[in-house]
Parts: structure tokens; sequence; C-alpha cells
């Protein structure tokens, strides 16, 4: 009786396992194409845009960048002045200097020609103390606004600088990215060419800055990195921002903004409360929140992205780093999709509860789990005598060569709608960690996500040192 049980349970869970291939296979061909059509539509508008005239036009919101530092006393001065530099007038920057240790406030005084002021800003949402608040005494800084509070993470320094914002958006950055100089610009165009529906934030591209040459603040060459770890991340946010959010945007269900680069509705961030500093996902859980008070409301809006690469960031390439971030992004998920579980399958969150919502769940949360039960499956029908060689090497094969395709796609989009990699050998070098991939990189990614599950479980938090190597080729 048991030994029947037992087979119908591997039964069942193979049954399983093959509809659940088969829905990747679906939904990811389904995104393929949903992020081609709006990419095509992208590019159709961008012909007709002259982004001059959104510099001059009186209507054309003010932005508030907000740029939370800690311990960037190496590179903050040349970080400020490449966001002084952006090519719009009606902008402010304000740089968060969150209890760092170093000498971070003393060098932006000396370099910016800084003063305390007494600074009135309307403190809505709680954070840790703010200490001073400093402005430039040089015309040329006007304006550059420094914030210097007692530390308290990242969600709580974007907070303090949501605060004292003044513009109707704010723009939420890593203050060691590179923008590009039209950034602002670009990212405005969902904000102004809606009409019948709010837009409440916008994601933007993000390159990977690794190996590539930097002058004045500005990329100038691109190249991809050195490593195979950091090769992979460009292919993996080519899927990441040209296949999966573009796709998402167009069906309005898009859950995540990068907290690398993304630009919020001031007024409704301030009625949701703001970051919530508790959780180490706190982008997606921000954009999560915004879109259930709308959903609430019942206000029509939309969660827009620009696929163009505006923002230049760089990745970690060595595992000890790679795995702490990957660790802590599933960690993020996790609590996100724990937080706002009410919206589950919920048809009164529309498209966000009934799709999204199940999406991220099933394929992106406990990803990595199934395969690695998929794997157990495997081993426990070779000890059952039930294993097919022809049948696992047909499926191996199908699954890679999926995997290859989708991944070749991405870079496809690249190279069809910005061919920034016009280097030689740069798009082989892709394809070769394409075909890589899914040998040498996705096992050990399977392995920091399911220990992410496991840290959450044991409550196991923070963020882990994330530590830079700094751009190299800085001219």
């Amino acid at each position: 009786m048991y030994s029947l049980l037992f087979e119908l349970i591997v039964d069942l869970f193979g049954i399983f396992f093959l509809l659940y291939g088969f829905a990747v296979i679906v939904i990811y061909m389904s995104i393929t194409a949903l992020s081609g059509l709006e990419l095509m539509e992208q590019a159709k508008k961008n012909k007709f845009v002259d982004y001059k005239d959104v510099i001059t036009t009186p209507v054309a919101p003010g932005v508030s960048i907000l740029a939370p530092a800690y311990n960037e006393g190496k590179s903050l001065v040349q970080n400020v002045r490449s966001l002084l530099s952006l090519h719009y007038s009606k902008y402010e920057v304000i740089i968060i200097n969150d209890g760092s240790k170093d000498d971070s406030i003393d060098i932006l005084v000396k370099h910016f020609d800084l003063k305390k002021t007494d600074y009135a800003f309307d403190p809505a949402i709680d954070t840790q103390p703010v200490k001073a608040i400093y402005r430039s005494k040089n015309p040329s800084f006007s304006k550059l606004i420094v914030v210097d509070k007692e530390n308290g993470g990242k969600a709580d320094a974007l907070n303090a600088g949501i605060n004292v914002a003044n513009q109707e958006l704010i723009a939420c950055i890593d203050v060691d990215c590179i923008l590009s100089p039209d950034s602002i610009i670009r990212m405005l165009r969902p904000f102004l060419e809606e009409t019948n529906r709010r837009v409440i934030a916008v994601g933007g591209g993000i390159g990977i800055a690794n190996n590539c040459d930097i002058k004045d603040g500005t990329v100038v060459k691109y190249r991809v990195p050195k490593t195979l770890l950091g090769r992979f991340q460009v292919v993996e946010y080519f899927r990441s921002f040209l296949l999966g959010r573009m796709a998402w945007s167009r069906v309005n269900g898009l859950l995540l903004i990068s907290g690398a680069f993304g630009f919020f509705d001031k007024e409704l961030v301030k009625k949701v409360g703001g970051y919530f500093p508790k959780t180490v996902g706190e982008d997606m859980e921000l954009v999560v929140r915004m879109r259930r008070y709308m959903e609430e409301q019942k206000v029509p809006y939309k969660v827009a992205f620009v696929s163009d690469p505006l923002c230049w960031t760089e990745v970690p390439e060595t595992e000890e780093v790679l795995s702490k971030q990957r660790n802590r992004w599933m960690r993020g998920t996790i609590e996100t999709l724990q937080l706002h579980r009410k919206m589950q399958l919920n048809p009164k969150y529309g498209v966000t509860g009934m799709i999204s919502f199940p999406f991220w769940t099933l394929f992106e949360k406990n990803a990595p789990i199934i395969e690695f039960l998929g794997l157990i499956y495997t081993f426990i029908l070779i000890c059952m005598g039930e294993f097919s060689a022809v049948y696992f090497i047909s499926l191996f094969v199908l699954i890679y060569f999926f995997s290859v395709m989708l991944s070749s796609f991405s870079i496809l989009f690249e190279e069809l709608s910005f061919k920034k990699y016009r280097g030689k050998g740069e798009l082989r070098k892709l394809i070769i960690t394409v075909m890589k991939e899914p040998f040498f990189v996705h096992p050990k990614l399977m392995l920091w996500c399911i220990k992410g599950h496991w840290n959450f479980v044991k409550g196991i938090g923070g963020w882990g040192e994330m530590v830079r190597a700094g751009f190299n080729n800085v001219k």
C-alpha cells in the first residue's frame, strides 16, 4: 500500500513538473512577444518626440533627485558633479548622508562651499534625526542640498530626502550610478503623455558600467565586463529590462522599479507612507503598496517603463558579493509578497492581483525551490529504476535551447534598439556567455536564492556588505 502511495506521489510530482515547464515556456514566449511590441511602440514615439521641447515647456514637472550616501567619500564629489550637470532646468539634487563614518560631509562642504542653513521642511515621514541641512554659497551649485542625518539605512535616508524635496516628482537613485545627461527628460515622457491615467512611477533601463570608459561622469565607450559573472549580468539585465519589464509595462502589471533609478509621484509616495525601512526590498515594496492604494481607491493609474539605458551602475563580479546580493533580493521579494498577500488572486486588485502576483510567486519567488525539487525528483527516479535517459536528455536539450533562445532574443532587442556594444568581439562574448550560463552560473544562483529562502525562515536579515571595486576606466 505504501509503495503504491509513494508511486502515486512520484507520478503527481512528474505531472506537476511537466505542467510547470510547459507554463514557463508559454509565459516567457508571451513576455518576449509583448516586449517586442512595446519596444517597437517606444521606438516610434521617440521618432516624433523633440526632447528639447520638454526642457523648455512650462508644464513639465520639477524633479528632486534623491541620492543616499553611506561612506562614499572617495567618489562622492565626482558623482555629485555629474548629477549637477544633467540636461534639465527644473530639478534639484538632494544628497542624504546617512550617518557615514568617513569624511563624506567634510569633503562635500569643502568642494561645494556648503554651509548649514535653517532649512524648513515637512517631516511627514518618520525618519532617524536630521542633524543638519547644507546649501552652497556658490550660485553654481544652487541646485544642491545636502542632508546630514543619523544612520537608518537606505529606505530611511530616502524618506528623509522625500521630506526635504520641493518638486512634484522624486527620482531615487544610487549615488554611485552614472546618469545619461538626458535621463530626466526621457523619464518624464510617460508622465506627460498619459491623459486618462495617473502615472505613479516610471522605471528606467539600467546598464552595466564595469569595464566601460567613463569621461566627465558619462559612459563614452561600452565594453562587456572581463569576468563571466560580470558578462552574465549584462545578459541578465537585458532579459530583465528589455524583456520582462517592457512586457509588464505594456499590460500595466509592473511590480518592480529598480532602486538604482526610478521616478515617483511624490504626493502619492507621501500618502502611502514612504519607503518601508523594515524590508530589504524597499524598492519593490513601495511600488506594490502604491499600486495597492490606487486599486483600493479605484483610481486609473499606470506604472511605466522607459527602455532606454539611462543609468549605468557597477555590478559585483565576485561570487561572495553577488551571492549576498541575490540572497537579499530573494528575501526582499518574499517580504513584499508576504506583506501584501491580501492581493494574491484577488480580483479587486485587477492585473496586479490576478496576474502579476501569481507570476512573481510561482516564477520568481518559488522557481529556485521548484528547480531544486526537480533535481531531487530525478534522483528518486534513478533510485526507483524509472529513469529514462532518452527522456531526460530530450528534456535537458529542450530546456537548454529555450534558455539560450530567450537570452539571445534579449541581446537581439538590445542590438536592434540601442547598439551600445559595437566593439570587436563584444557580441561574440555575450553569445558565449549565454551558452555557458546554464552550466556555470545558473546552478549557483539557484543555491543562493534557496539560501535566501532559508535565511528568511530563520529570520536572518540585513543587507550584507556590498563591496564595490569602483570604476577603473575613468578619464
